[in-house]
């Protein structure tokens, strides 16, 4: 075997990736400059205001809500149009979060004001509203848990030609002291990509227009949309946007470059995106389960056996087969990094909201167990994240989402000395991530939109920055194991499992 198999070896595991998910999704390459990785909240926030203070023709905001006090965010976007009368802003939120509050402030009564001034040509206001939540159950349901039966939950940052991903929404806290993860792509064609699909989802949602009325706001379901309203149809709902969304979704939309590039050459691309999404239940599948099941699957069999990875979700529930897919890669070693209920954002929260702390603490001290059972201890562990506690100066909360994976090193492929190269990095930092709104839950797969993509790179200098992400989100992570959820403080009684039960049984998810 010559000098250059191992490196070699590294491409044809990323080509195969590849080869997988062109199958899926849409392929967008990039060079790896085109990738900025975002540190922290306070980072986000001030390329967020930077770029949105710059924007010239377009800016569209895909968040599960707005903060209702965040008036910095709303002037500053308001300077952006007053600047430059021929941008253009649109906002999709969910609509019932972002009325949660009314007839008190709320997403919807901060935004209404921006078409006051500047027109509904200019500025346009969208709040999805889930199929899954009319009726009498919308009735019954308490306004603070009926999240819990669907979301607009996808966080798409797009200005002009550039957009950030991430799992962070449009708040105060996710400004400051709630950690998250976000990407800026400078990238016009997978900003475009995007753009459809948030004008898509827009033309399924209410819209929103100010109003002299305390709400401050009137939401209505305009004839121009592409469907019935899912208070009036909910299954005439679905079908339109099936219809009119599951198109984008396809392999067919990458881009025409992308894809005359691929079929004339066998090298593969330095730095490859692919979009996956979960638009559950407006579609009957959607591409963000079969992407990462085949990409676990992959990461199963030889040669990307035994490869390592981190994954991680503040809100530990991933389901139980993302969790079989994800022990079965057999990892020479896997780190799983969640919120410490002092790091969860439901942490102290009044009602059965605050139980989800000790729900997501039951399911970690069942995973640990899971790990044991499958004879896995030395190979994976669990490790929490705790920046002071919830509640107290200076304390965070943890929201970061994603999966890092690290194919086997070059000398485990191949019996051969390993050849004297300075490239021995490049077998310590992750080959691909997995970046987006999704927390890997039945929530995510079932009943919320949620938007990711899937990156993978041989660049060093990008595979170096993303272990240097890994590195920071685990600065603050403890490994824990089944000694800690066995002590008094972590004991989970028995109305948070029954508040479990309950919630499964009317058909929500946490």
């Amino acid at each position: 075997m010559s000098s250059s198999s191992p490196l070699q070896s590294h491409a044809s595991m990323l080509a195969t990736i590849n080869t997988d998910l062109d199958k899926i999704s849409p392929r967008f390459e990039v060079q790896p400059e085109q990738i900025q990785i975002l540190k922290s909240p306070s980072e986000f926030y001030e390329t967020l205001k930077d770029k949105i203070s710059k924007a010239q023709t377009r800016i569209y905001l895909s968040t599960l809500y707005i903060g209702k006090t965040e008036h910095e965010l709303i002037s500053t976007i308001q300077n952006a149009l007053r600047r430059n009368p021929t941008l253009k802003v649109s906002f999709l939120t969910d609509a019932l979060r972002g009325t949660r509050e009314t007839p008190l402030p709320t997403s919807a009564s901060l935004l209404a004001p921006l078409i006051t001034e500047f027109g509904s040509s200019r500025v346009e206001i969208r709040m999805f509203h889930t199929p899954n939540l009319t009726g009498l159950r919308k009735k019954i349901i308490p306004k603070r848990i009926n999240e819990g039966w669907g979301l607009q939950h996808m966080k798409l940052y797009g200005i002009d030609d550039e957009i950030i991903l991430s799992g962070a929404n449009l708040s105060s806290d996710y400004f400051t002291n709630r950690q998250d993860r976000y990407h800026l792509f400078r990238s016009k064609d997978l900003t475009d990509y995007f753009a459809k699909i948030h004008d898509g989802v827009c033309k399924f949602s209410f819209n929103i227009l100010p109003s002299t009325e305390e709400a401050g706001y009137t939401s209505t379901w305009l004839e121009s949309n592409s469907g019935p309203s899912p208070l009036q149809s909910a299954s005439g709902f679905k079908e339109a946007a099936r219809k009119h969304l599951a198109p984008l979704l396809t392999p067919a939309n990458s881009p025409t470059q992308t894809r005359t590039r691929t079929s004339t050459s066998t090298s593969p691309a330095t730095t490859t995106i692919h979009p996956i999404l979960s638009l559950v239940p407006l579609l009957s599948t959607s591409t963000e389960l079969p992407a990462l099941t085949t990409l676990l699957t992959t990461l199963s069999k030889s040669p990307f056996t035994p490869s390592t990875w981190t994954f991680t979700s503040g809100y530990f529930n991933m389901t139980p087969s993302f969790r079989r897919l994800l022990l079965s890669t057999r990892p020479a070693s896997g780190v799983v990094l969640t919120a410490h209920p002092h790091a969860n954002g439901f942490f102290g929260s009044k009602g059965v909201s605050g139980m989800l702390p000790d729900a997501y603490t039951y399911m970690a001290g069942q995973f640990v167990k899971k790990i044991r059972h499958e004879g896995l201890d030395d190979n994976i562990e669990l490790r929490e994240w705790k920046r002071g506690m919830v509640g107290e100066e200076g304390g965070w909360t943890y929201h970061a989402k994603g999966l890092w994976v690290t194919f086997p090193s070059p000398t485990a492929l191949s019996p051969a000395p390993a050849p004297a190269l300075a490239p021995e990095k490049l077998v310590q930092d992750p080959s691909l991530t997995v970046l987006g709104s999704s927390n890997y839950t039945k929530r995510s797969y079932n009943l919320d939109l949620e938007a990711n993509v899937v990156i993978t790179t041989s660049d060093p200098g990008l595979r170096r920055r993303m272990g240097e992400e890994v590195q920071w989100l685990s600065e603050y992570a403890a490994k824990v194991d089944e000694k800690e959820f066995a002590k008094p403080e972590r004991n989970v009684s028995a109305s948070v499992r029954l508040s479990m039960w309950i919630v499964r049984v009317l058909g929500g998810a946490l």
